[in-house]
């Protein structure tokens, strides 16, 4: 995909298409403390703005994950009231042993509370601040004009307004988790959320913090869309987009779709618990299963809000460090908005336990269909690994987890679409496993992949690979060891959101908080690594991988203000690895596979090739 310099005097040539070579990295300053404040502040520079989410985001998952810590430390062992009997005395004391919430036994009730409030809080910082806008926000924001060879995504200020929202909605749920918190779960579930706490405000702020996150993914999905169909580079059509373009497209149909229905069903559950108007109430003749059905509605879609963009990363990574053509191209990309269609039909098997029989069925049917476009990309994700000229950086590594893990998620979930299997797995720790190997095992470990490919583009250093690859056997190694044993817990029979368990329990919750803090100190890991790189990295060169995008064949590293010195046109594919040699790379940098049959591997120049 590389660019030949753009005619001036062409008739369609964009306002932006003067020479920006003048342009410095954007990440330069101006001037002192407070200027580069201001500028970072007041900026519409995409990439900025995807910067500032990426470290807001990185700051709330490490809030979400001491929540987590938090309850993995109070199920290390079962609550227990001891009873000693002092001889001397004569006199028998209780105490409360394996709840870190309370110290004595009077305190047990009020310290399960307090367990509510922790794992509500790491659901709702986890869901609605950290996966919801992890990618698209962050990498997204920063990367998709970039790859479409635009100056900026198509609504500069509106991207703007997006990242202040975002930024209201979070101070909200801080300031009610600072405030004690809420112990609705992270669902809102009613009649949880309109009976807790009668007359506090508690309740109300995090419902309104997800109300007012909402505007955030709806204004960056309708930026993303517009910005696809209106400011791709010339020669680039469709299918010559590459396929993180494709998944972010389907992510925001979704956003831009289902987030309204979130929005409209928090306002009603707001004037519900403000005015008691009867709405899901049962009490004031309201319906609490109406709230599931409107909640799921936005919700199952938006799980693919948080997994679409994940594998529109592993559909990079994979073919870059391949260096092999996407198997299938057409079919993943189409899988993608297929998954986007199909999302809106399947909330119904949230409900299996609360619905009627024949409702029951077709949703269990519809969730097999939605399995079938996700399975076609782990199918042409392993094609393009087949035979490819495989190099395990980090990312990449990050990139096989995900599909191991991905795939334990998905499975795992048609044991939950299957009727008679889900009514003894519902609202067990079956669940919980499924939903992390899912949201966590996918979305997360993919933001790994992309977040380690991407860096040096990003930032303009190179990272220590050791360190990486070591923060990955410790993610993945911790991942598993905290997740896995709770599919043998669901299936006996531990249910979910419990501050205590029977004793046979014991060994799988001990095993998965001994899990939880080996991710921990994987996490620090690459902490430290990103870190070491910021400050003392060595300089990234433009293309350091070999990719054939926009990104990495145009643009400097970091890219400069205005992302391109000319208006790149398409002259290749995004992954024509066979028969093209990586521009702005020194020859015999990276291991090319052969030529097929027939052809030959051709260097494309452009404005920006280096010797160096």
């Amino acid at each position: 995909m590389a660019s030949i310099p753009r005619p001036t005097d062409e008739p369609h040539a964009h306002p932006h298409d003067h020479d920006h070579a003048h342009d410095g990295p954007y990440l330069a300053t101006k001037g002192g403390i407070v200027a580069t404040v201001i500028d970072w502040a007041t900026t519409v520079d995409h990439k900025k703005i995807g910067v500032m989410y990426l470290f807001a985001v990185l700051f709330m998952f490490f809030l979400g994950g001491l929540a987590a810590l938090a309850v993995r430390v109070e199920l290390f062992e079962p609550t227990r009231t001891l009873e000693v009997y002092n001889a001397a005395t004569g006199q028998s004391t209780t105490s409360v042993a394996g709840q870190v919430f309370a110290q004595s036994a009077t305190d047990v009730a009020a310290g399960n509370q307090v367990y509510n409030r922790v794992f509500t809080l790491h659901g709702l910082i986890m869901v609605f601040l950290v996966i919801v806008p992890m990618v698209p926000a962050s990498l997204g924001n920063f990367l998709l004009p970039l790859m479409l060879g635009a100056k900026d995504v198509a609504f500069p200020r509106l991207n703007l307004l997006s990242w202040y929202i975002y930024v209201v909605g979070s101070m909200f749920a801080l300031v009610s988790a600072l405030a004690g918190g809420v112990d609705t779960g992270w669902t809102f579930y009613t009649p949880y959320s309109t009976t807790t706490e009668p007359g506090h405000w508690k309740v109300v702020s995090m419902v309104a913090a997800a109300f007012i996150l909402g505007f955030s993914s709806i204004l960056t999905g309708l930026n993303f869309v517009v910005t696809v169909h209106k400011l791709r580079a010339p020669g680039q059509g469709w299918f010559d987009m590459p396929l993180f373009v494709w998944g972010m497209y389907g992510t925001a149909i979704i956003q831009v779709l289902a987030t309204p229905v979130i929005g409209i069903t928090l306002l009603l559950l707001i004037l519900e618990r403000l005015f008691l108007i009867g709405i899901f109430d049962p009490r004031l003749s309201g319906d609490p299963v109406l709230f599931q059905h409107f909640f799921w509605f936005y919700s199952h879609p938006v799980v693919y809000v948080m997994i679409l963009p994940g594998m529109a990363i592993i559909s990079e990574v994979i073919a870059i460090y391949s260096r092999k053509k996407v198997f299938g191209y057409r079919a993943v990309a189409f899988s993608s908005l297929a998954i986007a269609a199909i999302s809106f039909i399947v909330w119904g098997h949230h409900l299996f336990t609360s619905e009627g029989e024949v409702a029951a069925t077709v949703f269990s049917a519809l969730t097999f269909l939605v399995a079938l476009p996700s399975a076609v990309k782990v199918f042409n994700w392993i094609g393009t690994l087949y035979k490819g000229s495989i190099e395990l950086t980090t990312g990449m590594w990050y990139a096989l987890g995900f599909l191991f893990l991905f795939s334990i998620g998905g499975l795992t979930g048609l044991f939950l679409g299957a009727l008679s299997v889900d009514l003894h797995l519902h609202d067990t720790y079956f669940v919980v496993a499924h939903f992390h190997y899912v949201m966590m095992g996918g979305t997360v470990i993919a933001f790994m992949a992309g977040l380690h490919m991407w860096w040096p583009k990003m930032f303009g250093r190179m990272y220590n690979e050791s360190l990486g690859k070591l923060g990955f056997w410790l993610v993945f190694v911790g991942f598993n060891l905290t997740f896995f044993p709770q599919f043998i817990m669901g299936v006996q029979g531990m249910p979910r959101r419990y501050a205590s368990y029977q004793d046979e329990y014991l060994i799988y919750h001990q095993l998965s908080t001994v899990g939880a803090f080996t991710l921990l100190a994987g996490f620090l890991v690459h902490l430290v690594n990103f870190a070491q790189s910021l400050l003392y990295g060595r300089k990234a060169p433009p293309n350091p991988w070999g990719g054939l995008t926009l990104e990495w064949t145009d643009a400097d590293s970091p890219p400069t203000t205005h992302n391109f010195a000319q208006e790149p046109v398409i002259t290749h594919g995004p992954y024509d690895f066979d028969d093209v040699y990586p521009p702005q790379a020194k020859p015999g940098e990276f291991t090319l596979p052969p030529p097929l049959p027939g052809r030959r591997v051709v260097t494309v120049a452009t404005p920006h090739a280096r010797s160096e």
